[in-house]
């Protein structure tokens, strides 16, 4: 019978179990993952199973590498994933943290705008570090998302996003991300992009500032191929700003609005 041994598919007998896999392959394995869950018994094995052997503290192979990023994976999703693009129009609280989110669920392609270079107040929530400082955001992104996964294929764009170029930058996009901080240009990005690509969904944010209680935050159809992930009324204002905890909750909101569009399912 034939499984995926570390993302390669091999011929096995119909006998082996588990540990007899593991001893006769990676002998020195001391995590087995068979379809996304760690096992620690001598178990059957059956055809179409997806079985990844670790040691502890090995540093793999670019080859291994992804077969580990996607080990934990539910099976049968990680093919869809790898062969999808996404747009991520702003790469601040949201559109950071959704971007690491996406590469580590194997995302294959992401394409990342913003105009914006690290300053130290956004450190606060967004995902980079202090000797990033400086930095086109883009840049900083994509070299820690590379440090994550380097499979990831990552596109920038270092500059602001306007009318007239969103349908260049995002052309072949399979969804699209807003991920912006300022009303207007919110505004700006949805209009153009569902004006220019009515097929493909969008994802946008509204309402995640303060400290207000998570669970205000959801996931909702707003129009067609169009959803809305946030509560709806808390912009940032004065008395209100923008922290990580509830940053986070909404990108990922949105990445996993993102990974069930790939997957036809709703959000």
């Amino acid at each position: 019978m034939q499984i995926n041994l570390n993302e390669q598919k091999i011929d096995i007998s119909a006998e082996t179990t588990l540990h007899q896999l593991r001893d006769r392959y990676k002998a020195d394995a001391d995590v087995l993952i068979q379809n996304g869950h760690p096992v620690k018994e001598d178990v059957p094995i059956a055809a179409g199973d997806r079985i990844v052997l670790i040691r502890r503290g090995e540093k793999p192979s670019a080859e291994e590498m992804e077969a580990l990023l996607v080990s934990r994976h539910t099976p049968d999703v990680h093919e869809k994933l790898k062969a999808a693009t996404v747009g991520i129009a702003g790469v601040g609280g949201l559109g950071s943290a959704l971007a690491i989110a996406l590469a580590r669920s194997g995302i294959g392609r992401l394409i990342l705008a913003d105009f914006d270079v690290v300053e130290p107040s956004n450190l606060n929530r967004q995902q980079y570090f202090i000797d990033q400082i400086g930095l086109p955001k883009v840049d900083a992104l994509k070299e820690n998302l590379k440090r994550i996964n380097p499979y990831v294929q990552a596109a920038t764009f270092f500059g602001r996003l306007d009318r007239e170029n969103i349908p260049q930058v995002f052309a072949g996009v399979y969804v699209m991300i807003e991920a912006f901080d300022a009303a207007d240009q919110k505004a700006m990005l949805v209009e153009t992009f569902r004006n220019c690509s009515p097929d493909v969904p969008l994802v946008a944010a509204s309402g995640l500032a303060g400290h207000e209680t998570a669970n205000s935050v959801t996931t909702r159809k707003a129009g067609n191929n169009f959803y809305l992930v946030g509560d709806g009324e808390t912009a940032a204002e004065p008395g209100r700003g923008l922290m990580a905890p509830r940053v986070g909750v909404a990108a990922h909101h949105q990445a996993n609005a993102v990974l069930r569009l790939i997957l036809n399912e709703e959000p």
